[in-house]
This record gives structure tokens, sequence and C-alpha cells, in this order.
């Protein structure tokens, strides 16, 4: 799992070493000018001859890519640094010149780009004045290597509303930032890697994102004993005779998850059954439910359902997967049991509904705020689907799972990411039970899969909806088992 912390959690961490007088300035740098050597050496074959230049900020930042600046200048290579402001931070700046390396006034020709403008104090807002010059100077399209964090985005939350100095690798101190998981800057950050400097990062981390190593863990893995009922039993309200396709998707997608049973309630159980012979139609034992894909506003036998569904969902305390035409059906509270899964336009739907004022391009511009307000007014976990997939839930839980190709922005995606994320909540309906931020787990990681199983359906191009449903047991074996 790669954890991520906020620059206040990184600030009490660095206190106490600081005062003591650790020397994590050095460390950071160190390691920066190793990392930047091995890319240089990826890009012309050597390190020696290479150019480099170098972007600092006022800040330690900037001492940071100042102080790496000299250690590559030590191994040949042609270092310029161009300063963002008045204030510099001296020792890094007396380090490079005495190393060989230049200052100018504007950027020059390079093969890699040292940002170092702007640290952990970022809000998301863009760079301004000197620094956005400097970004805008820039010549050509240089390899960029951030220092701790692209410049220019929310470190906290995500944000990237202004200028940005895209990154194609981030090298982060101590732990990974906020920002680098969270939408719309994780997409700004390249390849994120973090630096051991000996940061006691301690308590809970602010932003998760789960890797293949964890699937193992949450994933329900049948036992000699375990029979359909113990397997899960989950209840697929989805689709219509105008759009039979969205209860197809789903069920198919949660038989392949792996689920003991999938009920369906419907007017076409009969194509359902078509595709999938072991769907059972009609009531009966449910552990967990899907409702919502392929359900119009004037399907009313189907919003019925639902509306029969959610009452279990409420006083019974069944888990549910609440997609899209459910989602104006929500009741005013629900539990973190309950899972929603909105895009981005339904998710600014369902906040007006409860007296906010948000569009959808204000909820991509803010997504983590946004998901967050939504399990506040509803109680529920919350999915964001997007590029990258937010998870809000129980207790301040969140993920944040880039692990889609994007292809899979594809008609019936949506469905089978809600039918596999119910078959994992039928299949662990005790755990959710004795942990409420257990469902944001298992949405994450259902998120994952969905995604790996997009990449498995054809590496590298076009997939369609169907056949990442027919993708998923072979992730899921890969995954539990390992390679």
């Amino acid at each position: 799992m790669l954890e991520s912390w906020t620059s206040s959690q990184v600030r009490a961490a660095e206190e106490p070493l600081l005062a003591a007088g650790e020397p994590l300035m050095e460390r950071a740098a160190f390691a920066l000018h190793v990392r930047v050597a091995g890319v240089l050496r990826e890009l012309r074959g050597r390190v020696g001859g290479s150019r480099v230049l170098v972007l600092a900020g006022s800040g330690n930042n900037g001492g940071d890519a100042l102080y790496a600046g000299a250690l590559l200048a030590r191994r040949g290579v042609d270092v310029r640094a161009v300063l963002a402001g008045d204030r510099v931070h001296e020792g890094g700046l007396a380090a490079l010149t005495a190393a060989g390396g230049r200052v100018l006034d504007q950027p020059t020709d390079a093969d890699l780009v040292l940002d170092g403008l702007v640290g952990i104090g970022g809000d998301g807002s863009g760079l301004r004045g000197r620094a956005a010059q400097i970004v805008d100077a820039l010549v050509g399209s240089p390899f960029v290597v951030a220092v701790d964090v692209p410049s220019g985005i929310g470190v906290d939350d995500g944000r990237a509303t202004g200028t940005v100095l895209d990154a194609d690798v981030t090298v982060t101190f101590g732990g990974a930032k906020s920002g680098l998981l969270l939408p719309p800057a994780a997409r700004r950050a390249g390849r994120v890697e973090v630096v051991d400097i000996g940061l006691p990062l301690g308590g809970n981390p602010a932003v998760a994102r789960l890797e293949a190593s964890d699937v193992a863990a949450l994933w329900p893995v049948p036992t000699a004993e375990a029979h359909k009922y113990t397997r899960g039993v989950v209840g697929v309200v989805a689709g219509s005779r105008a759009y039979p396709g969205a209860a197809i998707l789903a069920t198919s997608a949660a038989l392949r998850a792996g689920v003991g049973m999938v009920r369906y309630l419907g007017d076409v159980g009969d194509l359902v059954v078509a595709h999938n012979p072991e769907v059972v139609v009609g009531n009966g034992r449910v552990q967990a439910w899907v409702f919502g894909p392929g359900v119009s506003a004037d399907d009313a036998s189907q919003r019925r359902r639902i509306a029969y569904a959610l009452e279990h969902v409420v006083t019974g305390g069944e888990p549910a997967v609440i997609d899209a035409g459910a989602l104006e059906l929500l009741p005013e509270r629900v539990g973190p049991h309950a899972v929603l899964t909105p895009h981005a336009g339904e998710l600014a739907a369902l906040l007006v509904g409860r007296g906010e004022h948000v569009d959808r391009a204000g909820v991509e511009e803010e997504p983590l705020r946004w998901t967050r307000r939504a399990h506040e007014l509803t109680g529920a976990t919350v999915l964001l689907k997007g590029p990258v997939t937010l998870v809000v839930g129980a207790h301040g839980a969140t993920y944040a799972q880039a692990d889609a190709p994007a292809w899979l922005a594809t008609a019936g995606a949506g469905d089978v990411l809600a039918g596999l994320l119910g078959a994992l909540l039928a299949a662990r309906v005790d755990a959710i039970h004795e942990d409420p931020t257990i469902a944001a787990a298992l949405a994450a990681t259902a998120a994952l899969v969905h995604g790996r199983a997009a990449h498995r359906a054809n590496p590298g191009g076009p997939i369609s909806a169907t056949a990442v449903a027919e993708a998923i047991p072979g992730t899921v074996a890969a995954l539990v088992d390992g390679p």
C-alpha cells in the first residue's frame, strides 16, 4: 500500500529532527541527485556531459534542488540554475557555484529540468509571478524531475487550477504527499518515487493507494468448507427493456468475481439468464445489493424494486452498491455499508439535491472536497469514478486508485464495476458490519481489480465492458495467488 501524508503531518515529523540537528536536506539532496543520475543514464546513456537546468524557489525545496545540482556538477554534469525570486537558499547556491554550476536569468536548453520552484506549501492555485514566467519560458519539452511535488499542485488536496509544471518523475521525501495520489494533480506527477530520509510519519495516512500485494488480504478466498451462501449472495436490480445490457454486465461481473450466487430482479431476466444461466431470477435470500445501472427515471417497476431493496439497506444493514439511476432515490442518510458510485456529473446532482452549489466542472476541479462532502451529507461510502478513482468512507478512510487505462472510459464499464463491487460486499458482509471502514477498502479493491482487468482484456488497446468482465477471473487469480 502506498500511503500519503498532508503537509502538516510532514512538518510535524520534521520539526523534532531539525531541532536535533538531523541533516534532512543533505539526505534529500543526495538521494535526489542519485535519482536524477539514474534518469540521465536512461535518457543519454551517461551522467557526465549531460545538461541539467535547476529551477530554484526561495524555500527548502529550492535548497534541495541546488544541493542536488552541486552533486551532479561534481560528476561532470553541466548544471545551470534559474532563480525564481530575490531570496534563495544561500548554502545550496554556494554549493552549486563552488561545484562549477552557473546561474542564468532565463531558462536554457537542457536534457533534464529539476523542478525546485515550490515545495509542500503549494495550495493548488498554480504558479504565479516569476515562477510562472520561468515555466512559460522553458525551451522545448524537457524531461522534468519534480523535487517533492510538481510545482503548482495542491499538496494536500490535489487541486491543479493554474500553471503547473508537469513532471515525468517526482522524487518525494519521507513519504508521498497526498496531492501526488489525488485527482486531478496525480496525472501531473508522473512516476512517483518515495525516498526514505528518516521521517517518523505516524498516525493514519491522509490518502492511501492499494497495490497488487494488498488484494490477497482483502479478497474473499473460499475455504474448503465454503458453500454458495457463505461465499455471498448478491441481489441485482439493474437494466430494463430499454437498457438490458446494464443488467447483463452487472450480473456477469458479479459472477466472475466469484460470488456464491447472483439473484436478479427486473424485467429482462430472460436475457440475463440467456447470457448467464447461473443467475437466479426473483426474490430470495440476499446479503448485499447492486441497484441502479441502466434504470431510467421513468422506469416505475425498477424504481419500486430499488425502493424495496433500499429498505433492507437502511433498516436491515444489508450492504449495497448504489449506482446511476438509484442515486436520486437515496434516502437522506444511510451508513458506510452503502457505497455510492457516481461519476462527477452524478455526484454534482446528488450534492445539489442536498443544498450544495456545485456543477460537474466544480467536482472535477476539487474532487476530494466534494467526495468528502457527499460522505458527510449521506453517511455513505462514496466512490467517485474517474481517471483516478477516489473513495471516501467512514472515519476519514480515503483511497485514490489509478489502475485503469484510458481505454476503460467506455459504455458499460461502470456496470461492470458495480457488479464486481457488489460481489465483494456480499462475500465480506460480516467484516463490513464489524469495521465500517472496510467498505471503503473493498471499494478501492474493486477499482484496482477493475482497472487491472481492463489492462488484461487487451493490453495497450481498445476494450469493451464485456471484455473487462471476462478478464476478471484471471485478474483475481493472478492477484490472489501471485505471479
